[in-house]
Order: C-alpha cells, then sequence, then structure tokens
C-alpha cells in the first residue's frame, strides 16, 4: 500500500528529529571541502535579483543557508524537523528558521525569487516528487530560480542505523532524466544539469551526486 504524503512527512520528521545533533555535528561545516558545490551557490545567489526572497528547503542544521546568507542573499530555511530548525536557529541566530513541508508548502504563489534544495529529495519516493516540484514551481515568482542536488542512480538504500542512532530511514537515487522529466511537468524550464563523482570518503558518501539549475517560465 502506498504510504499518503502525510505519512512520509511523519516518517522523515521523526528519524530527523533523532538524528539532528549528530547531522549537525558532522555535516556543519561540510561546505569547506566542496568547492563545487560553493562556485553552483555562488551562481544561483547571482540570478537572484536584489532583495528577492531565497528558501533554503530541507536546511537541515542550516550550512546551506548560511553559506548563501554570508553571499548576500536574503534567505531563510526550512526543514520537517522541528529539532533540525531549533539546531539550525541555534547555530545561525542571525537568519530566520522555520518547520514547513515541501509537499505542502506554506507559502503564497509567486512567493520566492530563489529555492535552493540540497539533497532535500532524498529521503522522498519516486511517486511522491511530481507534488513536490508542483509546490516548488507555484511558490516561485516567474523567472525564479531551483537549484537541486541530488544523488545519481536508481538505488534505494534502507537505512537501520546511522552515527550512533537507531532509525528507519530509505535513501532514494534518481537519474537526472527522470528529476528532469517531473521538473518539466510541473512548469519549469532546465537550464543545466551537472554531475560530479564523489569527494573523498572522508567528506561524503560515495555516490554520484547531480545538480539542476532550473526556473519558472517568466512566460
Amino acid at each position: 500500500m502506498n504510504r499518503t504524503a502525510d505519512d512520509i512527512a511523519s516518517s522523515i520528521r521523526e528519524n530527523y528529529d533523532e538524528l539532528a545533533d549528530e547531522y549537525a555535528h558532522e555535516l556543519f561545516h561540510e561546505l569547506q571541502h566542496k568547492p563545487l558545490d560553493r562556485e553552483l551557490l555562488d551562481r544561483f545567489a547571482s540570478h537572484i535579483p536584489e532583495n528577492g526572497e531565497v528558501c533554503d528547503m530541507g536546511c537541515g542544521p542550516g550550512h546551506v543557508t548560511r553559506y548563501l546568507h554570508l553571499g548576500g542573499a536574503r534567505v531563510s530555511g526550512m526543514d520537517l524537523s522541528v529539532r533540525m530548525v531549533e539546531i539550525a536557529k541555534r547555530l545561525n541566530p542571525d537568519i530566520p528558521f522555520r518547520v514547513g513541508n515541501m509537499m505542502n508548502l506554506d507559502l503564497p504563489d509567486g512567493h520566492l525569487a530563489g529555492i535552493s534544495a540540497f539533497y532535500a529529495i532524498v529521503n522522498i519516493p519516486d511517486d511522491s516528487l511530481p507534488l513536490v516540484f508542483r509546490e516548488m514551481a507555484r511558490v516561485l515568482q516567474p523567472g525564479g530560480t531551483i537549484l537541486l542536488a541530488f544523488h545519481v542512480g536508481s538505488d534505494t538504500i534502507h537505512v537501520d542505523e546511522l552515527w550512533g542512532k537507531r532509525i528507519s530511514l530509505d535513501f532514494f537515487f534518481f537519474l537526472p532524466a527522470s528529476i528532469q522529466r517531473y521538473m518539466e511537468n510541473a512548469g519549469l524550464e532546465i537550464d543545466e544539469i551537472i554531475e560530479r563523482g564523489p569527494y573523498a570518503p572522508s567528506v561524503e558518501h560515495q555516490s554520484r551526486r547531480a545538480y539542476v539549475f532550473a526556473r519558472k517560465s517568466s512566460s
């Protein structure tokens, strides 16, 4: 039986509430070791008009949010996990964060100039992605930009333990062509898809990564 969007969101929230402290400890400084990620975030920020509002979705402890903020973006962070948002607020007291759900965004139509979503879809099953991208397209302004990052492949990895915590999470890998199709069906235009191999094992999980620059049509 297929799970509902509420079931999926509840499971993700509960697991990341459990993982939040370890996640922040392990990953808050990871961008220091990821030059391409920093370059692409800089490029993303350069597309945002002055005073345009950006939301970093699936923000975790707020490290990507902070990088964009330090680069001058007017950015806030959003995450499903209440505990993760609490940690993000503590680590980044000068940036707004709030609890939110990408499958049901509490934002008005056309509100955002940009959306960053680094690995925000990794726990969302394939059949729920159309809803995610429709919501992203809905809340973007015409001409608004998305930078999405995800693991490349067709695997699903179930994890019962991470950083010493007992959890139950599925991690989904996606083919870029499938993501492109979902985004285009949601009314988004793909500008570029960039792929890279993994950085060192000490930096990240050894998977191929993809980054998608997309925008909402201005017509």
